[in-house]
């Protein structure tokens, strides 16, 4: 019989061809190394979803699909509603962010399957039985620009805007937000909370330490109750989610980091 005789260079290629035929014909394991990469961004009362805009922009300059809710802050179950909406519109797992009262609003939207972490900014995280109106109390807030009006429907005194909501914003922008703040529904700082979805999903905190419309120290119980990951910002107003995008987005996105789908 005449042997064969194979050059280094082909025996070579033939090694690698037969350790790749092996190497695919391992079964692929389910893995948990894809990070999350939709991010729903809830605002709170007196605001709409355009002050979300700086920190929309720095999640899809990396690569994030966000979306902004846009409810009315007319009924708290309405408000909800809304929020799930666009959860349902997601392709995948999400973190859900809010602000404020928006906080209150993804502990009761949160229980979603499709919610994989809570982010809290400057946000109400109450508990089952508990409603933020109520919470207020225990923390009074510094702010006295609250007006109630008669109709059911409440609004921040537009003079006082800048030095209650926005004081480390410019004054042109506080005074813009000012005088285009929707009413919001008095009910829905009463709504009551069950089921409170920061008791069975991880969740992130950042305090704004200089915050006059919901109390520092009340933030930080909300936090360590939760268990949250905490950040605090120095000299932060109520507006941190626009003075202080950039920390608000590092949080968002340690948050999708930190919390991994499974993938196939």
């Amino acid at each position: 019989m005449k042997k064969l005789n194979i050059s280094y260079p082909t025996k070579a290629i033939c090694l690698m061809m037969l350790f790749l035929s092996f190497l695919f014909s391992i079964p692929v394991k389910a893995q948990d190394t894809a990070h999350v990469r939709n991010v729903v961004l809830v605002h709170g009362a007196f605001a709409d979803g355009s002050g979300w805009q700086p920190v929309y922009e720095l999640l899809t300059k990396k690569g994030y699909k966000v979306s902004v809710t846009q409810h009315t802050l007319t009924s708290f179950d309405g408000d909800v509603s809304a929020v799930k909406r666009i959860i349902d519109q997601q392709d995948g797992p999400c973190i859900l962010v809010g602000h404020s009262y928006g906080g209150a609003v993804i502990t009761a939207a949160g229980n979603d399957p499709k919610v994989a972490g809570l982010v809290y900014i400057a946000a109400h995280a109450p508990d089952d039985g508990e409603s933020e109106a109520n919470n207020g109390k225990m923390h009074p807030s510094a702010y006295r620009s609250l007006i109630k009006g008669s109709d059911g429907w409440d609004y921040i005194d537009p003079k006082f805007f800048a030095a209650d909501f926005s004081a480390d914003l410019p004054a042109s922008k506080a005074d813009f937000m000012a005088n285009s703040q929707p009413p919001t529904a008095d009910s829905v700082f009463h709504a009551i909370i069950s089921n409170p979805a920061w008791k069975t999903k991880p969740s992130w905190y950042m305090v704004a330490k200089s915050d006059l419309i919901i109390n520092p120290e009340l933030e930080r119980m909300y936090a360590k109750r939760a268990k949250s990951h905490v950040v605090e910002i120095e000299g932060a107003s109520h507006s941190i989610y626009i003075s202080h995008a950039k920390e608000v987005a590092q949080l968002i996105i340690a948050a999708a980091t930190d919390t991994k789908q499974i993938t196939s």
